[in-house]
């Protein structure tokens, strides 16, 4: 099979052999190495990918531009796996709030496996925590969070070659189009508007962190799973989910999200 019918099959590993086995038979193709490059980044190779990044911008220098601005991301989503193995942490957008300083602190918890604290510390930075209410692809809500615990009312945005975590309470508003190619399965382009009126083009990693062990279709954005580290305890794993009181989005069909002015 191709390497095409085997990601419709949904199959990104057995896609990644095949890809490669016709990127030997034409190593000049800079198509192949675009196709290359997106598919070692859904399969959570970092490294490979960004060499075969490189190898497409010198085969064809048109593509000089999404060069550089993948190179960035994919540095961004070197330092976002650190942040989760407890090695480093989040860049913070704005001033930071007690509340999120110590949503951060119970990151750090988590990652280095100390669940009662991580609860601890989670607990207080929630109720610090502003909600908001708002409207997600026009459903009106009273509270948005990242249904996962370690974020919560925050967003991980990738822009200007960095990787934050932003405060939900420092966006107004939100807005994405469908998926158009691979590499938007791992990194959605958004564009967000600030409380301040400014507007910026960010990236959205669509999946959540640490991919190690994730179904084939957790790691083309197909399904979100939930693993039980223990009783109270769980890590998403596949796509993003955000929730409000009413309902759960998966993020790739999220097409806005715009909040209440405070």
């Amino acid at each position: 099979m191709t390497a095409e019918l085997l990601i419709q099959a949904g199959d990104p590993k057995g896609a990644l052999q095949a890809l490669q086995e016709e990127v030997k038979k034409q190593p000049g193709d800079a198509k192949l190495r675009v196709f290359l490059f997106q598919l070692l980044a859904v399969n959570g190779q970092w490294k490979r990918a960004q060499t075969q990044l490189e190898i497409a911008g010198q085969l064809n220098p048109e593509a000089e531009p999404m060069v550089q601005a993948y190179r960035d991301v994919i540095n961004c989503e070197l330092h976002r796996e650190a942040v989760f193995e407890g090695k480093s942490k989040p860049l913070i957008f704005g001033e930071p709030e007690e509340w999120l300083a110590l949503l951060v602190e119970a990151q750090q918890a988590f990652a280095n496996g100390n669940l009662d604290g991580f609860s601890k510390l989670n607990e207080k930075a929630f109720e610090q925590a502003e909600s908001r209410s708002g409207r997600i692809n026009d459903e009106g809500f009273e509270w948005l969070a990242d249904a996962d615990q370690r974020f919560g009312p925050v967003f991980e945005f990738i822009f200007n070659g960095q990787y934050y975590w932003v405060p939900m309470s420092r966006v107004s508003k939100l807005h994405t189009d469908e998926p158009s190619d691979l590499r938007d399965l791992v990194w959605l382009p958004a564009e967000v508007t600030w409380t301040n009126g400014g507007k910026l083009m960010v990236m959205l990693p669509v999946r959540y962190p640490k991919l190690e062990g994730v179904s084939g279709g957790g790691l083309l954005s197909r399904r979100t799973d939930w693993v039980e580290l223990d009783a109270g305890h769980l890590e998403g794993t596949g796509q993003r989910i955000f929730a409000t009181e009413k309902k759960d989005y998966s993020l790739l069909e999220v097409r806005s999200i715009e909040f209440d002015e405070s």
